[in-house]
């Protein structure tokens, strides 16, 4: 088939790409010019998709990257992976939008369109589908099939990919099931189809719901322990003993990401402004998971004042770590983003070191390179955001003169204080 995945990044680049090499023609639609440009030359900016492998189906020529919407022309299956931020605190369906109205125009009878981008209930019935209509004069459902199929990507899990996680998949009717099942049987090892649209959108963001109320949970475990002077760490390898009734989440700086600090916000938007009710159980979520990068601040400032009788304001930090998770370039929402910009609007002057993310400068931060002559002896303190297997642990624990370790993994120690 020709296949159209519109937007090529995190989730559509490894659609793409995975459809291309399970034998269909793909077109990855990037309206981002320069995106498109770097695809066109073989180098991938998406780290779970090496560029060699996205040389190999340019070759042969099941794949092209294009920026033409001319090129979307006589498609089997178009699948929608455009953002879905916040604006104004607010869900942005924007980039939807545009993307059903680019489709319409190339839409014909007897295709298929399926929206991948998180969002809330109602959005592909509602908002979707009369873009489609109104922009193709077709009738969805009679004409062309619709459907959606939530995004399970996890950026730098290499257990749990594209093809091998489960796959939800929804129809408007029937037949448009079938037609969507179809297409990611031939890309996936195992679907599940959903009763419904609703259903379907709405098991998305329930997934990360659960993960960020859970997270908040144990963030604010962490914080009335350490008042009670309790080892928290301990206390949850206690309690994940228990082989039933309990999943084990850890505290940290907070949420990032794409989904976690947004997902949720989708939902409680949407039930408060169609129905005037409050999800007060995710906005408490929020509220705590928001407030964690400052948590982690006053922890740190609140140690170098006990232990060295000396403010932020001047103090040399290492920060270890600026993508929101280990093992991946993925700076998106990130809490240590946020923690350094807190840091450094005190006066700290902070040097941030992340092995995934560019060295010699970015725009918003400046990282340090490895071999700038300093040692973890230089620094006032460590701060430990986003434990990389590439950092030696062991090393900063011996050289460091204090180390706030956010995430857990480092022995407790004299000098080292864990969250």
């Amino acid at each position: 088939m020709h296949v159209c995945v519109l937007g090529q990044g995190y989730v559509g680049l490894p659609l793409a790409l995975r459809a291309a090499e399970a034998g269909h023609t793909v077109t990855g639609y990037e309206p981002d010019r320069k995106r498109c440009e770097k695809l066109a030359a073989g180098s991938s900016y998406i780290e779970d998709i090496d560029s060699t492998r996205l040389r190999q189906v340019q070759r042969s020529g099941a794949y092209t990257a294009s920026s033409d919407p001319k090129d979307l022309k006589g498609f089997d299956v178009a699948v929608i992976t455009v953002p879905t931020p916040l604006t104004d605190r607010a869900p942005d369906l924007s980039c939807v939008r545009e993307a059903g109205g680019v489709l319409a125009e190339w839409l014909e009878p007897g295709a298929s369109v399926v929206l991948e981008s998180t969002t809330h209930p109602g959005t592909t019935r509602e908002v979707l589908i009369p873009l489609l209509e109104e922009g193709s004069g077709l009738v969805a459902g009679q004409d062309f099939h619709v459907g959606f199929s939530p995004e399970r990507i996890d950026p730098g899990n290499a257990d749990w990919r594209l093809e091998n996680t489960p796959k939800i998949v929804a129809g408007l009717t029937d037949a448009c099931l079938r037609q969507v099942k179809a297409f990611y049987d031939s890309v996936t090892e195992v679907t599940v189809p959903a009763s419904g649209l609703e259903e379907a959108e709405l098991a998305k963001v329930f997934e990360n719901t659960y993960r960020h109320v859970n997270i908040a949970l144990v963030n604010e475990l962490s914080r009335m322990a350490h008042t009670l002077g309790v080892d928290v760490w301990h206390t949850l390898e206690l309690a994940a003993t228990k082989p039933f009734g309990f999943t084990k989440f850890l505290p940290g700086p907070g949420v990032g990401g794409h989904c976690l600090p947004i997902d949720p916000v989708y939902l409680s938007h949407h039930v408060k402004a169609r129905h005037g009710q409050t999800f007060r159980l995710i906005e408490l979520a929020q509220d705590i998971n928001e407030s964690q990068p400052d948590y982690v601040v006053r922890r740190l400032q609140d140690s170098l004042s006990r232990r060295f009788r000396r403010s932020v304001h001047g103090a040399r930090i290492l920060a270890l770590g600026a993508a929101y998770k280990p093992g991946t370039a993925d700076a998106r929402q990130s809490p240590a983003v946020q923690v350094i910009d807190r840091l450094r609007t005190m006066g700290a002057d902070v040097t941030v070191v992340d092995p995934y993310l560019p060295d010699g400068g970015s725009r918003e931060i400046p990282f340090a390179t490895a071999g700038n002559g300093m040692s973890v002896a230089d620094f006032d303190a460590v701060l430990l955001l986003t434990p990389h297997g590439e950092f030696d642990l062991t090393q900063v624990a011996a050289e460091a003169a204090y180390v706030l370790d956010t995430r857990g993994v480092m022995a407790a120690a004299p000098h080292v204080e864990r969250l």
